[in-house]
């Protein structure tokens, strides 16, 4: 299940998504999860499972990479369901009650709606990391942070950080599973008992991991002071980002989808009647 967490991996492939500018990913992923909170009706979803598969249409990466990012989170996603199916707050309309829970209509509608929520959510921001490389994940994040620079902010040292955490993800987890196959052949059992006993199954790997963790993080920074690395001032690139056709045409339609959203929630929602579902 570990190496089916897709934060931090890169999918190599020549797909118009993975040529955009990286801060044109960056700004549409933020577009994106700032809209989907936005959406409440039929329409809203609708309109980000449109733009969901345009993306990972265009994108090249496979569905079921998309998919398997999901299956760590089953749980989180199973625990949001069942809260806001037994927590509706039409309880004199219950389907079904059983003491201080009961099922409604509005809390079947609604743990369906934040459910897929939170799968669109998960699956459109992991083609943010699957597209884009490291590097261009740093440059991106560096060139849309630089007008704090004015004020003193560290631009470069915070996308550096951000990049190298999520750089460092799949090798932790890569780490973590070595971990767990070397005890596991020394009789160690993470699958059997209750949910505490697993708890404590798990305290045995943390020591190993944070001695591995901070080797790595050592081995980084004396590699990084080897090359003479001093921040971002002065630094060049090799290969300096410009807006290209696609990036405005990846604009216009992120600006469209806003729109949509917003005018969907605050316009047609009135004045249709359109159900909400969150």
């Amino acid at each position: 299940m570990l190496k089916d967490i897709t934060i931090g991996q890169y999918y190599q492939a020549n797909s118009i998504i993975h040529r955009l500018d990286p801060r044109t990913k960056i700004a549409a992923s933020m577009v994106y999860i700032i809209a989907m909170f936005i959406a409440n009706t039929v329409v809203g979803y609708l309109l980000t499972f449109a733009l969901f598969l345009v993306a990972v249409s265009l994108s090249s990466v496979p569905a079921r990479k998309l998919l398997a990012g999901i299956k760590p989170l089953w749980f989180i996603i199973l625990f949001t369901f069942i809260v806001n199916l037994f927590f509706g707050v039409d309880k004199e309309n219950a389907l079904f009650a059983w003491g201080p829970l009961a099922v409604t209509k509005i809390g079947i509608i609604s743990a369906i709606a934040l459910s897929v929520r939170l799968i669109l959510l998960i699956m459109g921001t992991s083609i943010l990391t699957l597209t884009t490389s490291p590097i261009q994940l740093t440059d991106g994040i560096e060139s849309l942070l630089s007008p704090l620079k004015a004020i003193g902010f560290p631009a470069h040292e915070i996308a550096m950080m951000m990049t190298i955490a999520l750089r460092f993800i799949p090798t932790l987890l890569e780490e973590t599973d070595k971990i767990m196959k070397a005890q596991m052949a020394r009789g160690a059992d993470f699958t059997s008992g209750g949910l505490i006993t697993r708890a404590k199954g798990i305290i045995p790997l943390l020591v190993p991991l944070f001695v591995s963790s901070f080797r790595r993080a050592e081995e980084l920074a004396m590699a990084m002071e080897s090359r003479c690395y001093r921040g971002g001032k002065g630094r060049t690139r090799m290969k300096e980002m410009s807006f290209a056709t696609p990036d405005y045409v990846s604009w216009g339609i992120m600006a469209a989808y806003t729109a949509g959203v917003f005018v969907d929630r605050f316009v047609l929602a009135g004045i249709l009647g359109f159900a909400k579902l969150v």
